[in-house]
């Protein structure tokens, strides 16, 4: 039977942005990560040949291109302007999965490192101090681990070893307590508030560190939907206490 896979738009569009991972290969070059290692730490799980066959693909479909790099070892790669009229079709696919899959959004599914990288690449340039700050994340669970980020200049550096400057701000929390801040199910005063983030440094840095940060892209959506599910948790927990009485 025909599927009119040539005459029919969604068909076409699905050739280029359907297959697994590419979406995702679509959202790090959105968010302006534009050398292969880089995109690759953004995929945790993607194998580096199979990264290197979706840029080729979407090269081939004139979404991509790769420009050499000035060292004449490697290439960028970059959205050209079929790429960048994809940013909004991203959007539409996370804001839909926050209105329609909340249930399913687990932030206990994210490891310290990668949650970091998503940070670093979502900080406000214009909210950042102008010396350099050193923010240190002690995660106490699931797994116990240090990560560091530098934030000078306007830009931020992830650290997985010390960076060779004292830490200004140290950050202590479980992973899925800085998940929920950072997906918009929880906000930064409340979750330091309930004890569940730990902020200790100058009060300066303490106030403002948590403007430093843009959060994650669909963060309205999730605070909508997080006060809208609310009331509904809220009374089956009293249901079943009852229950239990």
């Amino acid at each position: 039977m025909t599927d009119y896979g040539r005459f029919c738009p969604i068909a076409l569009a699905s050739e280029v942005v359907a297959d697994r991972w590419t979406p995702l290969i679509l959202r790090e070059l959105v968010l302006g990560n534009t050398r292969f290692n880089d995109i690759a730490r953004g995929l945790p799980g993607i194998s580096r040949s199979l990264l290197v066959s979706r840029l080729k693909h979407l090269e081939r479909k004139g979404v991509v291109e790769s420009w050499p790099l000035p060292s004449g070892r490697g290439s960028s790669y970059h959205l050209t302007p079929a790429g960048r009229d994809l940013q909004p079709v991203l959007i539409a696919f996370g804001r839909w999965a926050v209105n329609w899959l909340y249930d399913d959004l687990d932030p206990g599914d994210i490891d310290p490192i990668t949650l970091t990288w998503w940070m670093h690449r979502r900080v406000d340039p214009t909210e950042l101090p102008e010396q350099r700050v050193v923010v240190q994340f002690d995660h106490t669970a699931p797994e116990r681990m240090t990560l560091w980020m530098v934030l000078e200049r306007g830009e931020a550096s992830v650290c997985v070893q010390h960076p060779g400057f004292d830490s200004d701000v140290v950050v202590t929390m479980e992973t899925t307590a800085l998940a929920e801040v950072f997906a918009g199910t929880v906000e930064w005063r409340r979750a330091v508030a309930d004890g569940r983030i730990e902020v200790v440094g100058p009060s300066h840095l303490v106030r403002a560190l948590r403007r430093w940060f843009l959060w994650s892209p669909f963060w309205d959506v999730t605070r909508e939907r997080s006060a809208a599910t609310a009331p509904l948790v809220a009374a089956s927990e009293r249901v079943d206490q009852q229950e239990v009485s």
